[in-house]
């Protein structure tokens, strides 16, 4: 199995930057969730559970996994919540491992896992782990920016996920992505070295 290092941080913290400025660097990208947005994608495999778990008016009429359906539930039913990640998670996590233990060239493997310290899945088989980290404020903004969703929403989102004073105690790494866009390429460039550094014991 190829170095592997987990990549968390809050919703709108720019996990997604960080990991395609290093995929850009030669790292291989495993993102978690692409691989849940193609198991609840119109005949993933992960529909006939859902369907049959929570009802027929949580699928689309193209077949998928209704997402603003289901985030409205979840967002305020626990049980329901919990039911949908006992389905989900493990058929996540399988694919992950999978894609993870398949060869690759690259120096090391980046799995960009959101809960990467909340599931309690993935951070005891990563290597290294690397926490992006920005103001609250600015998570607001880019989730909204780039979403439909409302404030309210996204506040609710980040309330289910770990303030980033834990998340940032927990990590091995932790990337400054605050707005500073000339600081973020040298940062990841030095991020790079070091991964590479580790991945071939050279540390």
């Amino acid at each position: 199995m190829n170095y592997l290092v987990g990549l968390t941080g809050g919703i709108g913290s720019g996990k997604s930057t960080v990991a395609n400025l290093l995929a850009q660097r030669g790292a291989r990208i495993i993102d978690t969730d692409i691989i849940s947005r193609e198991l609840t994608q119109a005949n993933g495999i992960a529909i006939a559970a859902i369907r049959e778990a929570f009802g027929a008016e949580f699928i689309t009429a193209e077949g998928a996994l209704d997402r603003n359906a289901m985030r409205t539930l979840v967002f305020t039913d626990i049980a329901a919540k919990s039911k949908l990640e006992a389905l989900l998670h493990p058929l996540i996590q399988a694919e992950t491992m999978r894609l993870a233990s398949s060869p690759s060239d690259a120096p090391y493997t980046l799995v960009v896992v959101p809960l990467l310290f909340e599931s309690g899945c993935y951070a005891d088989w990563m290597d290294h782990t690397v926490a992006v980290n920005c103001s609250t404020a600015r998570q607001v903004a880019r989730t909204a920016a780039r979403s439909a969703l409302d404030a309210a929403t996204i506040h609710a989102i980040m309330a289910q996920q770990l303030d980033s004073t834990r998340r940032n105690a927990l990590a091995d790494t932790v990337i400054d992505n605050d707005g500073n866009t000339d600081d973020l390429p040298l940062q990841i460039a030095l991020l790079h070295e070091r991964l590479c550094q580790l991945a071939t014991g050279n540390h």
